[in-house]
């Protein structure tokens, strides 16, 4: 049976799964097949990036999958940001990703050599058009979204930053949370690190769960959207399973106290 993947709906009424599948890293055949595997899982949620360089496999992996049944999350790089740049990038990323819209574009990693308002007026454009119906950001720490809250157009509706149990930005949460700006967690395990974590191992132990689970199911119990990536079909399906449990409030204070 398909999970009920929850959405959190943001300050535009889109709503936004609150898990996807992560394609960092993932190319060639294992990418194609790991997207194809995870719609076919109940998935509907994919975020890639312009930088990735497997916007091709991604678009062969959800080619037969309904457009409009999973929401699909693309970035630009920085070096690409201004404004002929980012209208050119997104044009092509939609070619190669064989879409006539993304849900979410987001700006990968600010530029202190592109104006920040530059940036955002072509985002707007893009919005505007149709090319995206969403934007936000990636990599911004309190002083970029600061900054970019005072020049942006249009809502951000994202900030895609790096948050688990062992890195826990919470001053950038707090900011994204007081302007409405949903948070995505990724590399929520960490680069592997966490797996061997004793503190982890034991809530796992008590959940009767794997490690990855316990990470997973704390960062969507702190209201974040969450992105693993999954090359396997059985690591896809085990990421998925996090609905049917819950950390409860002693042990998120231990995973806290990670931080």
């Amino acid at each position: 049976m398909d999970p009920d993947i929850p959405k959190m709906a943001l300050q535009t009424g889109a709503q936004m799964p609150q898990f996807g599948l992560g394609t960092w890293k993932l190319t060639g055949d294992t990418c194609v097949e790991a997207v194809d595997a995870a719609l076919r899982m109940g998935y509907d949620h994919i975020d890639t990036a312009d930088v990735y360089g497997n916007h091709r496999e991604v678009a062969a992996g959800i080619a037969g999958h309904d457009r409009d049944g999973f929401w699909l999350t693309s970035k630009v790089n920085r070096g690409s940001l201004l404004y002929d740049d980012v209208l050119a990038t997104c044009e092509r990323n939609l070619q190669e990703l064989e879409v006539d819209y993304l849900d979410l574009y987001l700006i990968h990693w600010p530029d202190a050599d592109a104006p920040m308002e530059e940036t955002f007026r072509a985002l707007k454009r893009l919005r505007d058009e149709g090319m995206v119906r969403d934007i936000g950001v990636s990599n911004f720490m309190v002083e970029h979204l600061t900054e970019a809250l005072e020049v942006a157009e249009v809502p951000i509706v994202n900030n895609q930053i790096k948050f688990h149990p062992g890195h826990q930005p919470w001053d950038v949460v707090e900011l994204c949370r007081e302007n409405d700006i949903a948070v995505t967690a990724y590399s929520p395990l960490g680069h592997g690190e966490l797996l061997e974590n004793a503190t982890l191992k034991r809530i796992a132990a008590e959940l009767e769960r794997t490690v990855a689970q316990v990470c997973l199911r704390w960062l969507l119990q702190q209201q974040m959207i969450v992105i693993p990536k999954g090359s396997s079909e059985a690591h896809i399906r085990e990421n998925l399973q996090l609905f049917d449990f819950e950390i409860s409030p002693e042990q998120d204070a231990e995973i806290r106290g990670m931080g």
